[in-house]
């Protein structure tokens, strides 16, 4: 009898023990989901009662320096359908639509097109590397999100968060069936900030027009380095990705001409003759020549050397067999005189001639508002060494001081550098948004107006540019033809500014493997000169 009452009452205590157990876990269980976890799926069960909607932003315009609208946007009328799967879909099918379902999107439009393709840039959709970052330039505009849509290149990269606006959204109250029952509340989008920029709106669309046909880039600003117009040739039109038009996107991706690469501030190529005028101030500056120095043209510069003996002709000769004679710097420039520039190139000495290059920022980005610029390439010893394994010659000055050699620069370097010439001295920093940048040079008055008398007899009867002879309007000016490597091939560049004295326009036209600067650039920068003084009324300001 003992051990029968003894075993039920350990039965008892081990089944309270299992009903505690079994209720302590209830409880904790409880616990968990209203007190712990409670607030999540409070949330969840918000969520499944709501839907937010996202209401676009539009981004900022981009206006031409006069107001006129060079990038804007179209709206888009879309309804909001709400659908158990999907939580909602949105049509452009408005028909019995409240004002409620209805949202606001909006679609870039690129009014110049492929006129200012690589001013503008365009649009792309967010990598999925970018998804979840945000920009630390504008942290406030939040993390992107896929299928949103960035600058790619142009101002629309440069200036993204600038352009950038705040989404908005509409937070909707739905049934278990997933259909509206109410609006609970609305978020207006922020509108992005609209960028005005220095581009002559038709300054832009004629450059564009003349370069129809022609690989290279044209470069024209303002003496201080306000950008009136930039185009490099081919171009593309940003709507192309904006309207999805895959044929068209397919064919400038493989396109061997490579419409998206913007020659103006990422190609460098051999300047030829242009480089000239810095040879000229640096040994003047230097005090190894003066307004009085001369030279007589033969024809060719011979140098005897333990390697063999070598030629270095000048133009004139090689393509007509006749010589200059007797020229002083002036002449020299009018005619584009090799031979004078070699032996300048001599007497200045590979150091000042690196040195005063760097000075005229070739060698160096210029710091455009644009993303994608590349420096140009000034060589010296050094250099040559360290990439080529070779020692520096005289001959090497030679080709380096007429812009040959391996110096290379871009269209907005040669742009830059003849504006310092133009304004009297001042190192301007390119730019299509804000205001100047500019710095003093250690340059002489009387040096400057040396080289800017040779640049005035260039576009002057005798000189090489001949299709600026009879122009009304006093220009100083230069021509440059430069070898490319490839037989019978050479580029074509024209840089001039004018007025010669009070400039307004500093421009800089190139056409890769184009010819002779003359017979094909400089024909391009008189249609730019004539177009530019026949307008009646000034540009104007950019406030």
């Amino acid at each position: 009898m003992y051990f029968q009452d003894e075993e039920n009452s350990w039965l008892i205590l081990f089944a309270r023990g299992v009903l505690i157990l079994v209720f302590s876990i209830l409880f904790a269980r409880a616990f968990e989901l209203q007190i712990v976890k409670g607030s999540y799926f409070r949330l969840l069960s918000e969520n499944n009662r709501t839907r937010k909607i996202e209401i676009s932003a539009p981004r900022g315009k981009i206006l031409a320096r006069g107001g006129e609208v060079l990038v804007s946007n179209t709206e888009i009328k879309k309804r909001i359908i709400f659908d158990p799967k999907e939580g909602y879909l949105k049509t452009e099918n408005l028909e019995g639509a409240s004002e409620e379902d209805k949202i606001s999107e909006w679609k870039r439009d690129y009014s110049l097109g492929a006129k200012a393709g690589h001013i503008t840039g365009y649009l792309g959709e967010v990598g999925a590397d970018e998804v979840g970052k945000v920009d630390p330039l504008c942290k406030e505009k939040g993390p992107f999100k896929a299928g949103d849509l960035v600058g790619r290149g142009g101002l629309e990269e440069s200036y993204n968060c600038l352009l950038r606006g705040i989404p908005g959204e509409k937070l909707i109250e739905v049934d278990t069936t997933g259909k509206k029952i109410r609006l609970l509340g609305e978020k207006k989008a922020v509108s992005g900030l609209d960028l005005k920029t220095t581009i002559d709106y038709k300054l832009q669309e004629k450059v564009a027009e003349f370069m129809e046909g022609k690989k290279g880039a044209v470069v024209v600003s303002d003496p201080k380095g306000e950008i009136l117009a930039l185009y490099s040739s081919p171009s593309f039109d940003p709507n192309w990705f904006i309207n999805k038009d895959t044929k068209k996107v397919a064919d400038v991706l493989k396109d061997e001409a490579k419409p998206l690469f913007n020659r103006a501030i990422s190609g460098i190529y051999h300047p030829g003759s242009t480089f000239k005028l810095f040879v000229s101030l640096a040994a003047l500056k230097e005090g190894k020549i003066d307004k009085d120095f001369t030279y007589e043209d033969k024809g060719e510069v011979v140098l005897d050397t333990p390697y063999g003996t070598f030629k270095y002709g000048n133009w004139y000769f090689s393509q007509y067999g006749r010589v200059e004679g007797k020229v002083d710097m002036v002449r020299a420039l009018a005619r584009s005189t090799d031979t004078f520039f070699y032996k300048v190139g001599e007497i200045l000495g590979i150091d000042n001639l690196v040195k005063w290059s760097k000075i005229f920022g070739f060698g160096s980005k210029t710091g455009i508002d644009l993303p994608g610029e590349v420096s140009g390439l000034v060589p010296d010893p050094e250099w040559k060494l360290r990439v080529k394994g070779e020692s520096w010659f005289l001959g090497n000055t030679y080709h380096m001081s007429i812009g040959q050699g391996d110096l290379a620069v871009s269209p907005i370097e040669l742009t830059q550098a003849i504006a310092v010439i133009a304004n009297g001295g001042y190192l301007c920093k390119p730019h299509l948004v804000g205001g100047e940048n500019c710095r003093k040079l250690d340059l002489n008055d009387g040096d400057i107006s040396l080289v800017k008398e040779g640049m005035i007899q260039v576009c002057q009867t005798g000189g090489t540019a001949f299709p600026f002879f009879d122009f009304k309007e006093k220009v100083a000016c230069k021509t440059g033809t430069a070898e490319t490597g490839k037989k019978d091939t050479t580029h074509a560049w024209f840089t001039f500014f004018a007025p010669a004295f009070d400039p307004e326009i500093v421009v800089t036209v190139f056409v890769e493997e184009g010819g002779e600067g003359s017979k094909e650039a400089a024909p391009l920068g008189r249609a730019i000169a004539d177009f530019w003084f026949s307008r009646k009324n000034g540009l104007p300001k950019n406030d």
